[in-house]
């Protein structure tokens, strides 16, 4: 996997002040993406052990909130076990930390769908969705559409993007979204 930028403090894409790693690859192609550049999965830098280690150790300060994997699209097939890998080195070594993920694709038409065949066939289970939707505290979901834009929503660029509270969707067994 390659990535295309790495934010050591970013309040943008989540809140309070943030580590987020934008992943190459994606697609959506969505018209007025603001990232167009990290549609191509070999544009950027490569992702290597060494860069885990430093969104790790970015991860560290007490002020730093969280971790959020945006892109580019980090759910792709292509990302997803380099996506998995880092998320389960967060929860291991940054207790405290939430993290969050921004995927073009639906929540419920597209990864509990994808979740729920790689519990059917286990030996097929090329692409671990169900995993790192376990690991994610918030998912921003929805391809961006241009026509909803909207530069006032909190912590994304359309109207038919959502902020779902994982956590809570599980508990309840229905979509939860937050309230912002």
């Amino acid at each position: 996997m390659n990535y295309a930028a790495l934010k050591k403090t970013d309040v943008a894409n989540g809140p309070g002040v943030r580590v987020s790693l934008f992943v190459s690859g994606c697609n959506h192609a969505c018209k007025g993406c603001f990232n167009r550049e990290a549609w191509d999965f070999h544009y950027g830098k490569p992702y290597t052990p060494q860069v885990q280690e430093e969104i790790l150790e970015a991860l560290a300060p007490g002020y730093i909130r969280g971790l959020s994997v945006l892109g580019g699209e980090p759910l792709e097939p292509e990302n997803r076990g380099t996506v998995l890998e880092l998320l389960r080195e967060v929860r291991r070594r940054c207790q405290g930390k939430d993290i969050w993920c921004y995927t073009g694709f639906r929540y419920e038409e597209d990864l509990l769908r994808w979740a729920q065949e790689e519990k059917e066939f286990p030996r097929n289970r090329a692409a671990p969705v169900g995993e790192i939707l376990a690991l994610t505290d918030v998912l921003v979901d929805g391809e961006f559409v241009e026509e909803k834009k909207n530069l006032r929503l909190p912590f994304r660029g359309s109207e038919n993007q959502r902020l779902i509270d994982l956590g809570e969707s599980r508990r309840q067994g229905r979509t939860v979204c937050l309230g912002l």
